[in-house]
């Protein structure tokens, strides 16, 4: 079931207050992808890098390797994840 490229690079630019950052990394939790969640408001850092990669303020900011997703936009993170060949 472990597959190797689980280790890919995957952030996660969360809070812990967002329904939608909870929802997305629990999706991902059930899909066993492995990803770096970067607290946008314990760290200042962690907001600025997630605004400058997504060109807004929103979050979730998911970066699949690249692929900038904000919000949990499950196609979106299905089709990048599969793109890059972490899912099946």
């Amino acid at each position: 079931m472990s597959n190797s490229k689980n280790t890919s690079s995957i952030i996660v630019y969360s809070a812990t207050w967002c329904a939608f950052c909870h929802a997305a990394k629990g999706y991902l939790d059930k899909l066993g992808v492995k990803y770096t969640d970067l607290d946008v408001e314990a760290d200042p850092k962690n907001a600025q890098q997630a605004v400058s990669k997504s060109g807004q303020r929103g979050i979730p900011v998911i970066d699949i390797e690249g692929d900038i997703i904000v919000g949990f936009d499950r196609p979106k993170i299905d089709s990048s994840l599969k793109a890059h060949k972490v899912i099946a």
